[in-house]
């Protein structure tokens, strides 16, 4: 019998495969941000051969914990700057599409877009996948004909295409985020993709194993609780502690602007209530405890908040591996021979 989340979710579930060894491929991350995509990716084999990000602090976290500053602006980088590779990943930004009718051509209807230049990068490189990740929104964003545009674009491009909206809590992190996922594979080199949505759990992660006991510097202070916090009795905000036994609500970029209804906070620390902390921020997004934090604590919160969540994005990314394993697209020994037949 199907699980609560498998009907929930109406998932094409994977096959259940040996996973003892992550096949190896390349992939560029695109829109990268702190680098979720590439903890995910390199979990499941890859190798980043090339990253873009156009956010300062978004590329400082990057370069503290990865080596690498990304690249910039998208807009701006050149072909001849982005090497050959196996899996684009990108977290792209939901904007606005042209309404111009479909003989006009989905490149015509995605330009002046951010998603025109990574289907620029798609036409020109021609990966074997794409996995693109985005907001729920999408699936209702301009009456639907965002989400229309885009896979339109990637099958006029000729890639078979699969999306779904997965909740983060049934894949591993103590927190409800519900996100669009979109995995394309191409026809001209995969004639029939044995892709399937990873399996999902069937309970949650509660958040009050991660909460952390008598923090200090995270307090909110009295007068904002009583004239703002609980100003009425409507069931916000969201409270936990170490009992919890739940997982949390969405982690918003705007989390530092305290705010009643998207806010979760703890009751902890001198005032009885504070702010997350950074671990277990961390914990929300299903980021190492090791991830380095070089900026302000506002701008940590809008990175987490931006940010994909990490176990989510490596069980999609083993199946994208494993089905271009399938395909003799890649394989496990693929880049030792490679490299032995280069010497």
């Amino acid at each position: 019998m199907a699980s609560q989340a498998e009907r929930l979710f109406d998932l094409e579930l994977a096959p259940r495969r040996s996973r003892k060894v992550n096949p190896k491929f390349l992939f560029a991350d695109l829109f990268s941000g702190i680098g979720g995509f590439r903890l995910a990716m390199e979990a499941a084999g890859g190798q980043c051969v090339f990253s873009s990000e156009w956010d300062r602090f978004a590329q400082e976290t990057y370069h503290a914990n990865f080596g690498d500053v990304p690249h910039g602006d998208i807009t701006k980088i050149r072909m001849s700057e982005i090497p050959e590779f196996d899996v684009l990943t990108a977290g792209f930004p939901c904007q606005p599409f042209s309404s111009i009718g479909r003989r006009e051509g989905f490149e015509h209807k995605t330009q002046g877009t951010l998603f025109f230049d990574i289907m620029r990068i798609v036409k020109a490189r021609r990966p074997a996948a794409l996995l693109l990740e985005n907001v729920k929104g999408l699936m209702s964003h301009n009456g639907g004909d965002t989400l229309d545009t885009i896979i339109g674009a990637l099958q006029e491009a000729d890639y078979f295409t699969f999306y779904r909206v997965l909740d983060s809590a049934y894949f591993g992190v103590p927190q409800h985020r519900e996100r669009v996922y979109i995995v394309a594979f191409d026809r001209r080199r995969i004639k029939t993709p044995t892709f399937g949505w990873p399996r999902p759990s069937r309970k949650v992660r509660p958040i009050g194993k991660y909460i952390e006991a008598d923090v200090r510097g995270y307090e909110i202070s009295e007068h904002l609780q009583e004239v703002y916090i609980n100003k009425a009795d409507d069931g916000h905000p969201e409270v936990v502690d170490q009992d919890s036994d739940f997982a949390v609500k969405t982690l918003v970029a705007s989390y530092h602007k305290i705010q009643r209804i998207t806010g979760t906070f703890v009751a902890d620390g001198p005032t009885g209530l504070r702010l997350l902390t950074e671990n277990e921020c961390k914990a929300i997004m299903g980021f190492p405890k090791k991830f380095k934090i070089p900026v302000s604590r506002t701008q940590m919160y809008r990175q987490m908040g931006n940010s994909v969540a990490v176990p989510v994005v490596r069980k999609i990314a083993k199946e994208i591996a494993h089905a271009l394993v399938d395909s003799d697209v890649i394989g496990t020994q693929r880049r030792k021979t490679r490299s032995s037949a280069g010497k």
